[in-house]
């Protein structure tokens, strides 16, 4: 098999993570959480690495999986119903890998390869960890290059090859195999009233794909991306460079704006955390105000009340040394900086847009790419 590329130190884990909040763009789990993770897994000897998609071979069955649910912390009101429901966590993370094996169990042979779903500490961290800990080749790439929230804004609904069906494993230990969904919408909703039965989230598995038809639709060296940029952002640190401009020279970007909250608000609708933070210009943005609206991701912007940076491009909001801001920690009077990068060529088409632009998020705003916008 070709070269592989490995995080071997805890830097090297800092690194990636910090890289994949950048492309997680408010999503995809936690910095804390995702280290977390990657430390337990070099302290248990595993090997934390991926290979380029090319180097495995096409009849190799794949899988893929994600955690669905609400970014929200569990209230008090929750945790007491769970206790009183008798509900005990018999399976924590490793419910991620029982729900691949019910995947195998259903179809009826042995996957050798994980595909990651989407971006994001805890997204991408997880897939590394469960790959070792099963012995799959885990590649170079993912089916969606951001994070996103919702199945349909995937590689593989976007050229149809969802499978409409999938598994799923809480971490109570309640499974489900849904044999049909009538489509990837309807998939994305069943899956996510799983997890609000499942009190915040459920691992569901599914897209089983042999690696020809997924060198076809890969987002292809997003890992390798999170690399690069960690390690922008930490040498930049180290010698007083501006980190948030060594990331973007190291990501391909624009520095959009700076400034400091001024109001956020959000809640939990449907499983999703959906809301919206507003930003008062600092510095040269004196003046102006951005307004960020997520569902899970930041998805659609404002500049000064006119629609600017959106879906399917990606909009970051990070601290100014850099590090990525999960979308349930902003706090009023918080200084941040917002990026932008260019989101997958696919998802600018006309059918793709169907599935990632403002107006599936129920916008009347038509989606302008942003090179245009910064051009103009």
């Amino acid at each position: 098999m070709a070269d592989k590329t490995r995080l071997e130190t805890l830097e090297d884990c800092e690194d990636f993570i910090n890289g994949s909040m950048w492309l997680g763009t408010g999503g995809g789990g936690t910095y804390d959480i995702a280290m977390e993770m990657l430390s337990n897994a070099l302290e248990d000897g595993l090997s934390l690495e991926w290979v380029d998609i090319d180097s495995v071979d096409d009849d190799v069955w794949t899988a893929t999986f994600s955690v669905h649910g609400s970014l929200a912390p569990k209230t008090q009101e929750t945790l007491d119903e769970i206790e009183r429901n008798g509900l005990v966590d018999e399976l924590g993370d490793s419910c991620v890998i029982e729900a691949i094996k019910e995947l195998e169990a259903f179809m009826g042979h042995k996957f050798g390869c994980l595909i990651p779903s989407e971006m994001g500490p805890e997204a991408a961290a997880q897939p590394l960890v469960v790959g070792a800990q099963m012995g799959l080749t885990v590649v170079d790439g993912d089916y969606i290059g951001r994070g996103v929230p919702e199945e349909t804004q995937s590689t593989y609904s976007l050229y149809g090859k969802q499978s409409n069906f999938f598994t799923s494993v809480d971490r109570w230990g309640n499974r489900t195999i849904v044999k049909h969904a009538a489509n990837a919408q309807a998939l994305e909703r069943i899956a996510k009233m799983l997890a609000v039965a499942a009190y915040g989230e459920t691992a569901v598995a599914t897209t089983p794909l042999v690696a020809r038809e997924v060198k076809e639709i890969l987002v292809r060296g997003t890992y390798s991306k999170c690399l690069t940029i960690g390690r922008a952002l930490r040498s930049a640190r180290n010698n007083g460079a501006d980190p948030v401009d060594a990331g973007l020279k190291a990501a391909g970007g624009w520095r959009l704006f700076e400034g400091q909250v001024s109001e956020f608000e959000a809640g939990t609708m449907n499983g999703y955390w959906v809301g919206s933070v507003n930003i008062e210009g600092t510095g040269k943005h004196f003046g102006q105000n951005l307004g960020v609206w997520f569902k899970n991701e930041n998805l659609v912007s404002w500049l000064d009340g006119e629609p600017w940076v959106c879906s399917p491009d990606l909009l970051a909001l990070l601290h100014p040394d850099g590090h990525g801001i999960y979308n349930t920690d902003f706090q009023v009077g918080q200084k941040l900086a917002a990026i932008g990068m260019k989101g997958v060529e696919g998802f600018r088409t006309e059918q793709g847009l169907k599935l990632a632009s403002p107006r599936y998020f129920g916008f009347d705003i038509d989606y302008v790419p942003i090179e245009e916008l910064m051009t103009g």
